[in-house]
């Protein structure tokens, strides 16, 4: 089928995302439009208004209008069996997803790595932070950074990939004649001059409706390998898209907060009910998902700061300083301290950041660039 034919599908009555991709696989090298009415009616039984909009191609008026519409702005309509069309949404846990895609910029949609970054479209300062800090640290393993253009984390995530030289893609709850919230139409333009996209299920023309933004959020989720939840209330639609992740295989990540925070309630809940792990930084990101780690990753807390090092502390990483390479043996002998105390202190490090174990019960001080 040519790419108007797709687009009419999406806009005949009767036909959801599931139905038309099972429609695809049943006639993979077919006009839908062009079969005979004893296949259509054969393929819907009793459903007589769906057979009647293919048989007259109904929809083919607002088709038309629509690619008008995508040419004159350059964007691309993406159905689900085009090569540039995410292939992560394809998956069979995602069939839920979008028969098709409306894409505006020139991001690839099938990078090596996608993380997404949500949370509360009332971030705190220190959310902000903590967000641009976490993308920073991710450039090194370069993801894509996948969110949602909200106010709130989402404007974060995007800023910080942008700030930092990460591609970023914004998934809309809207069709791409309009930016919501407008006041991010200067980021909106951002992304795009710098090799971003915006993308979106919904036509040109669709009113913004609070019930599309949860639906947006699967979008979010079925893109990135990965979804970070950096700051959540008790309810939102960060934590819709933490759930739709988890249900698709995908891994969710929380930053932890201070207990009573009204924005850290949301994450603590996922850590603390196992839906989502636990991350300081992106390296965890990186262990938990099998990259390989890029040298150190600087803690959102800041725990390198060697100020902050008991002396204690201090003794084991100045011996590691000195030989590079030890042993918990060399290091119990090295600082007179009990081989106990000794694995206690190295345990601390290693949660810190500061170290890391290597084969034969080893250890080495992780460096800094």
């Amino acid at each position: 089928m040519d790419i108007l034919s797709q687009i009419a599908l999406t806009f005949t009555a009767g036909l959801g995302n599931t139905a038309i991709r099972k429609l695809i696989d049943i006639y993979p090298n077919e006009d839908i439009f062009s079969l005979p009415p004893s296949e259509l009616k054969a393929a819907f039984g009793t459903h007589k208004k769906t057979v009647e909009s293919i048989l007259n191609k109904s929809a083919f008026s607002r088709a038309e209008e629509e690619l008008r519409f995508c040419e004159k702005n350059h964007i691309r309509p993406l159905f689900f069996t085009d090569p540039d069309y995410p292939a992560r949404l394809n998956s069979p846990e995602t069939d839920d997803c979008p028969a098709l895609l409306y894409c505006l910029g020139t991001a690839n949609l099938n990078p090596e790595r996608s993380v997404a970054v949500v949370g509360t479209r009332r971030a705190t300062a220190i959310g902000r932070d903590n967000t641009d800090m976490l993308v920073r640290d991710l450039k090194s393993y370069e993801p894509h950074i996948i969110s949602g253009l909200a106010y709130g984390i989402d404007s974060a995530a995007h800023t910080a990939a942008l700030d930092h030289g990460l591609p970023t893609v914004a998934v809309l709850g809207h069709g791409l004649d309009r930016i919501y919230p407008a006041a991010n139409r200067p980021l909106a333009k951002r992304i795009l001059e710098n090799g971003g996209a915006l993308v979106t299920e919904y036509p040109s023309g669709t009113a913004i409706n609070p019930r599309y933004f949860p639906a947006r959020n699967r979008i979010i989720a079925a893109m990135s390998d990965a979804t970070v939840v950096v700051e959540a209330s008790e309810k939102g639609g960060a934590l819709i898209t933490a759930a739709i992740a988890g249900s698709y295989q995908r891994e969710v990540f929380a930053l932890p907060g201070r207990l009573g925070d009204t924005y850290s309630k949301g994450t603590n809940n996922l850590i603390a009910t196992n839906r989502a792990l636990l991350i300081r930084n992106a390296r965890d990101i990186a262990f938990q998902m099998g990259w390989p780690i890029m040298g150190e990753q600087l803690a959102i807390e800041d725990l390198d700061d060697e100020k902050k090092l008991s002396p204690e502390e201090r003794r084991i990483v100045d011996l590691l300083k000195e030989r590079d390479i030890l042993t918990l043996e060399e290091l119990s002998s090295g600082t007179g301290f009990s081989l106990a105390k000794t694995a206690s202190i190295l345990f601390t490090l290693e949660l810190d950041n500061r170290l890391h174990t290597l084969p034969g019960h080893s250890y080495q001080l992780i460096t800094k660039h």
